[in-house]
């Protein structure tokens, strides 16, 4: 297996393991019977781990893995293109995690703009990603004869 797609993949685990932390605690605190639950505000942060850091990343490194060879200089493509990716995306997604609760704890313009920078720090990743794996899944070109 390849090295990004290994830390594409553990990488995703790791994302799992947040999400059934943030789950267990959620769960914890609704047992508790508080009035106002200050954990309820991580529940997007909770969906965001398990669907776009677990399900997401998971996919995307099997793809690196399993996909079509690009190329025998490149099989994988353009690995830089891949670390971009993976950087951008993980990135944007510890921003969101961390910001995503504070609009409903402490709502400002700094943890607006912060929160449209980590979705568009998640998008930039997902059209590098495109553009990383879309040559190796586009059909060549049949000669005629």
């Amino acid at each position: 297996m390849p090295t990004l797609a290994r830390y594409y993949i553990r990488t995703a685990f790791v994302w799992l393991v947040l999400a059934f932390g943030l789950g267990s605690a959620m769960l914890t605190s609704q047992l508790w019977g508080f009035k106002t639950n200050p954990l309820a505000a991580l529940q997007i942060v909770f969906y965001h781990a398990l669907m776009v850091g677990w399900v997401t990343q998971l996919i995307v490194g099997v793809a690196i893995w399993l996909f079509p060879v690009h190329s025998r200089e490149q099989p994988r493509g353009n690995e830089r293109i891949a670390w971009a990716a993976y950087i951008t995306f993980n990135l944007g997604l510890g921003l969101r995690s961390v910001v995503e609760p504070m609009l409903q704890w402490q709502p400002s313009p700094i943890v607006s703009w912060a929160v449209v920078v980590a979705a568009i720090l998640q998008v930039g990743a997902l059209w590098l990603i495109l553009l990383m794996l879309w040559p190796r899944v586009k059909g060549k070109a049949v000669k005629a004869k």
